[in-house]
């Protein structure tokens, strides 16, 4: 599998490191509520089809990134910075067929 980074370009997936579900809020660190956080350590989703994942160039830049693979054909079709999601758009790096 290929992920493309926007600092380095294309590279194979082992210079990554999976750093979890992209999808997860954190609850408040100050938070007490024990639901939230037993929620937040220990509840999965196993999705079909498009996720978001945050993955670190551990091999390479070192940046962390927000990346869109599809979990059945692990197909990745968007990347970004981490840092940068949902902020902006305009600067996301969209990929599409990149692949293993």
């Amino acid at each position: 599998m290929l992920i493309t980074c926007p600092y380095c370009g294309p590279r194979n997936v082992s210079e990554y490191t999976y750093q979890g579900d992209g999808n997860r809020t954190r609850p408040d660190p100050a938070s007490t509520d024990q639901a939230a956080w037993n929620e937040y350590v220990y509840d999965r989703l196993n999705p079909a089809g498009d996720h978001h994942e945050i993955w670190q160039h551990s091999g390479g830049c070192r940046a962390h990134l927000r990346v869109t693979r599809n979990t059945l054909t692990h197909v990745v079709t968007e990347v970004s910075f981490a840092r940068d999601a949902g902020h902006r758009k305009s600067e996301r790096h969209r990929k599409p067929g990149a692949h293993a």
